[in-house]
């Protein structure tokens, strides 16, 4: 699964494999090995986050702060989505 990037322990990467059509542009988030169940996070069409779930059970404090970084890194998370599925389109 390509990685976008890590913070502290959590991986927030893609899952490549979960159908067509393409999802909206969204990361997973989990500490550990990556999982298709893991923490879901859409990326909004304004560059910010809505949380899908958190099935990774991942406390408060650290899901403020991942929701934080992810918003920060919005751009670059869409320009990787697009390089690996070749089109974005967004949930909101």
């Amino acid at each position: 699964m390509p990685q976008v990037f890590k913070f502290g322990g959590y991986r927030i990467y893609f899952w490549v494999n979960e159908g067509r059509p393409t999802e909206p542009v969204h990361v997973h988030v989990v500490e550990g090995e990556p999982r298709p169940n893991a923490t879901k996070v859409w990326i909004t069409e304004a560059g910010g986050t809505f949380l899908a779930n958190n099935a990774s059970e991942i406390p408060a404090a650290d899901l403020a702060d991942l929701l934080d970084l992810i918003s920060a890194q919005s751009e670059l998370i869409v320009e990787k989505w697009l390089s690996v599925f070749g089109s974005v389109s967004y949930y909101c």
